[in-house]
C-alpha cells in the first residue's frame, strides 16, 4: 500500500497552503497535489454595498499586495461610473503601482526565495530564512530591506498609509504630488537601482552555477498572458495578450472581453480554482501569469536596462518561451529593475505635478471590469451593479489563480524527480516547496466566492476514473 507524504504549512508564501506527496510501493512518487485550504468569500459579503467602497473594501483581502487590488477596484469602478480619470490621475496611480511592484517583488526574491539560492536547498532550515540570511551577508539583507522600504514610501507618499491606502477614487485620484514629493522620490533612485542590479547579478551567477538544477526544474509546457501596450511589457494599462507554448500569440484582447477567453475548472481537494484558456480547453489550457508569463508574452520592455535584460533572458530559450519554472526568479528583477526605470520616466513627465487629477462623474453604465498586472501576476475586477450603483455581483480573478494548475504541474514533476527512495529527505521537500515558492502565490488573494462564474467539475470514481462533467455558461 502507497505512503503519503505531507507538508504542511508550506513555508516562506503569502497564505497557509499544504502539499501532500503520495507514494508508491516501491518508493516513488504516484502524484502530487498543492492544497489550498481556506475559503474567504469577499465577493460574496460585498454584494449589497455601494459600488465606490469596493476601492477600500477589496484592499482587506491582502496586506502584501493591497494596492493592486485597490487600484484594480478603481479601474473597475470607473468603468461602473462611465468616467475615464484625466492623464495626471493614470501618471499618478501607475507611480503608486510601480511602488507596490518594487515593494512585493523585493520582499519575495530577497526574503523568500534568496535563503534557498544563497544558503543551499539543503541547508539547516533554522537558518533558511532572512535571519540567516542577514548572518551570511548582513549588508545585502540590509540593501534588501532599503529597497522593500523605498516602494513603500512610493506609496505612502501618494496615499498616506504604506499598507491599505487611501488614494484612487471613481475618475482619477484624490491627492495631486507636490514638487518636494517628486524630489524625494527621485533621490534615492540611483542607490535602488544599483540594489536592483545587484539582485540580477546575484541570480544571474547562480543561474550559471545551478545551470542543470535550473533547465532540469520543473520545466512545464504552458501557455503564457499578460498585459502588453504596443507589444512592450506593461503592468497598469493595455491589452491582454495570450500566447501558446511555443510562444506564438494566439489572441490579444481588452480586459473587459476576459470571459470569453479564461474559463475555470474546480477540483474537490482544493478551495482554489483552476482558469484555463478557454479555447484550449481543461487542462490543455493550462498558462502561467507573473514575471515568467509576462517576459515571455512581451516583445519588449519600453526602459532601457530592462529591456537589456530582456534580451538576455529571452535568449536563454533560444526563440522559444523560457519554461524552467526556477527562472522565475529572474524574471521578478528584470520587473525591479523595470519598475525603478519607470519610477523614473513618470516622475520626468510633466504632466506628474498637474493639479488636474479627478473627473466627476455623474451616470451609472452599471457594469465594470478593472484589469492590471499585480506583482503575482493578471488581476481582474468586474463589477455588476443595479440602477443606483449598489454592487448585485462581484468577480475577482486573481494571479494564483492562473497559476494554479502549473504549480501543481510544479510540485509533481520536481517530487518526481528528486523523491525516489521512498524516504524523503528534508531538502528534497524544501525543493517541493520552492517549486511553489518560485510562483510567488498569494493565497490570501486567491479564493472567493464564484458567483456564476463559468465551471468544469470533473466527477470522478474510487478508482479516480472520470464519471461525469458539469458545465456552466459564464452568462
Amino acid at each position: 500500500m502507497g505512503t503519503k507524504v505531507t507538508i504542511a504549512p508550506v513555508t516562506r508564501i503569502e497564505g497557509h497552503a499544504r502539499i501532500t506527496v503520495h507514494l508508491n510501493e516501491e518508493g516513488g512518487v504516484d502524484h502530487t497535489r498543492f492544497h489550498v485550504d481556506q475559503y474567504r468569500g469577499f465577493e460574496k459579503f460585498c454584494e449589497g454595498r455601494p459600488f465606490f467602497e469596493m476601492i477600500g473594501i477589496t484592499p482587506r483581502i491582502c496586506g502584501i499586495c493591497p494596492v493592486s487590488h485597490h487600484l484594480a477596484a478603481a479601474k473597475a469602478c470607473d468603468a461602473v461610473a462611465g468616467v475615464t480619470p484625466p492623464r495626471p490621475a493614470a501618471l499618478l496611480r501607475e507611480l503608486m503601482h510601480m511602488g507596490q511592484v518594487i515593494q512585493s517583488h523585493a520582499l519575495h526574491f530577497f526574503h523568500l526565495a534568496s535563503p534557498d539560492l544563497l544558503l543551499g536547498f539543503d541547508a539547516d532550515p533554522r537558518i533558511r530564512n532572512v535571519i540567516g540570511l542577514a548572518g551570511k551577508d548582513a549588508e545585502l539583507a540590509r540593501k534588501a530591506v532599503g529597497l522593500r522600504k523605498y516602494g513603500q514610501e512610493i506609496i505612502a507618499t501618494l496615499g498616506e498609509k504604506k499598507v491599505h491606502p487611501h488614494f484612487a477614487v471613481p475618475g482619477g485620484v484624490n491627492k495631486a504630488l507636490t514638487a518636494k514629493e517628486r524630489e524625494e522620490i527621485l533621490g534615492g533612485l540611483e542607490e535602488m537601482t544599483a540594489i536592483a542590479r545587484e539582485g540580477l547579478e546575484i541570480v544571474e551567477n547562480w543561474a550559471e552555477a545551478n545551470r542543470e538544477l535550473v533547465d532540469g526544474f520543473a520545466d512545464l509546457s504552458t501557455g503564457y498572458m499578460g498585459l502588453v501596450k504596443g507589444g512592450n511589457l506593461e503592468l497598469y494599462d493595455g491589452t491582454v495578450r495570450f500566447c501558446d507554448a511555443e510562444g506564438s500569440v494566439v489572441s490579444e484582447f481588452p480586459p473587459s472581453a476576459y470571459l470569453d477567453y479564461i474559463a475555470e475548472h474546480v477540483e474537490d481537494w482544493s478551495y482554489l480554482k483552476f482558469p484555463y484558456y478557454r479555447d484550449f480547453g481543461w487542462p490543455e489550457g493550462t498558462y502561467r501569469v507573473g514575471p515568467l508569463g509576462r517576459l515571455n508574452a512581451a516583445d519588449d520592455i519600453g526602459t532601457p536596462m530592462a529591456s537589456e535584460k530582456l534580451k538576455v533572458f529571452k535568449a536563454i530559450g533560444a526563440g522559444a518561451p523560457v519554461s524552467q519554472t526556477l527562472y522565475y526568479h529572474y524574471a521578478r528583477v528584470i520587473e525591479i529593475l523595470y519598475g525603478l526605470e519607470r519610477v523614473r520616466q513618470l516622475l520626468d513627465d510633466p504632466d506628474i505635478l498637474s493639479r488636474e487629477i479627478r473627473t466627476v462623474w455623474r451616470g451609472l453604465t452599471g457594469e465594470g471590469v478593472g484589469c492590471l498586472e499585480a506583482p503575482r501576476g493578471t488581476l481582474f475586477h468586474h463589477y455588476w451593479t443595479d440602477g443606483k450603483g449598489t454592487l448585485l455581483r462581484a468577480n475577482l480573478i486573481v494571479a494564483t489563480g492562473h497559476n494554479n494548475d502549473a504549480m501543481n504541474r510544479s510540485v509533481d514533476a520536481v517530487a518526481k524527480a528528486f523523491i525516489k527512495d521512498g524516504e524523503p529527505t528534508e531538502g528534497m521537500l524544501n525543493r517541493v516547496e520552492a517549486a511553489i515558492r518560485a510562483h510567488d502565490p498569494c493565497l490570501s488573494c486567491s479564493t472567493h466566492a464564484m458567483g456564476r462564474m463559468p465551471l468544469h467539475i470533473e466527477i470522478r470514481d474510487a478508482a479516480g476514473k472520470p464519471v461525469r462533467t458539469l458545465e456552466r455558461s459564464p452568462r
